[in-house]
């Protein structure tokens, strides 16, 4: 079968990498899978002329309304993957939330990569709960053997003859959404208090006003790195060595860094919202916490020392989030 799949691919960004191992599953499984960028494409129009010309069988969108709403009318079976923001913020738009449920109404099936989003989709479209599947991310870590952990330490400019060190990474694409100054204060404080804090912020520059925001903020930000962007396996490397990877979104469908840091046994300290919470038992799988001053010195420090919590998340945090173990 020849397939589209359709989805937003700034590169090294969730969706991107959830386009890609979709991509590469399908591959796998002997069909014909060509990835287009939704972003290229302004109307249904031009997808439908995409189709005819390359002869496509079926086709798949990642969001509902970013890649969905461009497969509307089309003349070849679609399916819709939930991206998150879709489900959590867009449907706050009226015009949006009418082209979705159009979106949907059309689709043949729909995936949810929780129970919870499937929940809220179907609360927002009940005729399309029976299309709605669930099924989790796959996700596989491919840190790098040869990465060098102390020359990205310099590079942040992170002291490594320090003794002990406390890297936090907080992985994602800079934009409001994914709200990287919710937590600077708060680690620039701790990191006053004990030198061995840091919070690293690595990502690509999504909104580039955005960034020059993130850039201000954390001048003034003693602790605080902002990273330049790496290749995924130097990422998964540098956070298989950091203490903790962070996650402070204002809404995620099933955040691919949160996985990626279970896959590699790291533990994980995130905001608590509909979709992480959907991944995280707190205490047992990973840390929630609900305002800044929360996610630092108080929640890591409630029941014991700096370690205790962060060590006792990190036994079967991917299976039990993945629903693999009770």
């Amino acid at each position: 079968m020849r397939l589209l799949l359709l989805a937003c691919l700034r590169a090294r960004t969730g969706n991107a990498t959830t386009a890609a191992r979709i991509q590469n599953h399908l591959h796998a499984a002997g069909h014909i899978c060509v990835l287009k960028d939704a972003f290229m494409y302004e109307s249904q129009t031009e997808i439908a002329n995409l189709i005819s010309t390359d002869k496509f069988d079926g086709a798949l969108a990642i969001h509902l309304y970013k890649g969905g709403r461009l497969l509307q009318g089309s003349r070849i079976p679609f399916g819709i993957i939930f991206g998150g923001t879709d489900v959590n913020e867009d449907v706050k738009c009226e015009e949006k939330h009418r082209v979705m449920g159009a979106v949907l109404e059309e689709a043949r099936f729909a995936v949810a990569f929780t129970m919870k989003m499937k929940e809220l989709a179907a609360a927002e479209w009940p005729d399309a709960r029976k299309k709605i599947y669930v099924q989790t991310q796959g996700i596989k870590t491919t840190p790098k053997e040869t990465f060098d952990w102390y020359r990205f330490l310099q590079n942040a400019g992170i002291p490594t003859d320090t003794g002990s060190l406390h890297v936090f990474l907080l992985v994602c694409g800079l934009r409001r959404v994914k709200d990287p100054l919710y937590l600077v204060d708060v680690f620039s404080d701790w990191h006053r208090k004990e030198p061995s804090i840091h919070l690293g912020i690595i990502g690509p520059a999504v909104d580039p006003l955005f960034t020059s925001e993130v850039k201000e903020k954390v001048k003034r930000a003693p602790g605080v790195h902002l990273l330049q962007e790496m290749p995924q396996d130097d990422l998964h490397a540098a956070m298989k060595r950091c203490f903790a990877v962070v996650n402070s979104s204002i809404s995620e469908g099933m955040s691919a860094a949160i996985l990626e840091a279970m896959d590699l046994n790291i533990p994980v300290l995130a905001r608590n919202i509909p979709g992480n919470a959907a991944i995280i038992k707190h205490k047992e799988t990973g840390l929630l916490f609900s305002n800044p001053q929360k996610s630092t010195e108080s929640l890591l420090h409630e029941d014991g020392d700096l370690h205790y919590h962060i060590y006792t998340c990190r036994r079967n945090s991917l299976p039990m989030a993945l629903g693999i173990l009770p």
